[in-house]
């Protein structure tokens, strides 16, 4: 208690501000699993970003996928174009909203 004077109280602040970031720094991300119990990568997830959704809301085009909802296209080599661990389309957008830009789009194999 007697060294409590000798600093600043902005110093203290600081302190508890380091320490506080450091505990969140080192807290895992968590991403959330597709309904059929595969995980989202953390790269395309967030905990809220990615949904299954129906076939009818990703149409192929010969440009790419496009999003339905958005008509934003992703074209066959995007890097944000990911294979399908289960065989359904899972869409990754940004906060989760359907008018936002793809972050990742999960797709099943291509019919020939």
């Amino acid at each position: 208690m007697f060294y409590a004077g000798i600093f600043p109280f902005g110093l203290k602040a600081s302190i508890a501000s380091a320490a506080t970031l450091a505990v969140l720094i080192g807290a895992p991300a968590n991403a959330h699993d597709a309904p059929k119990g595969w995980t989202y990568p953390y790269s395309c997830c967030s905990g809220y970003d990615c949904r299954e959704v129906n076939a009818k809301s990703i149409s192929e085009r010969p440009e790419g996928y496009v999003i339905a909802g958005t008509g934003e296209v992703v074209g066959y080599h995007d890097k944000r174009l990911r294979d399908s661990p289960d065989g359904e389309y899972h869409w990754c957008s940004v906060a989760g909203k359907n008018d936002s830009r793809t972050i990742c789009l999960f797709v099943p194999p291509r019919s020939y």
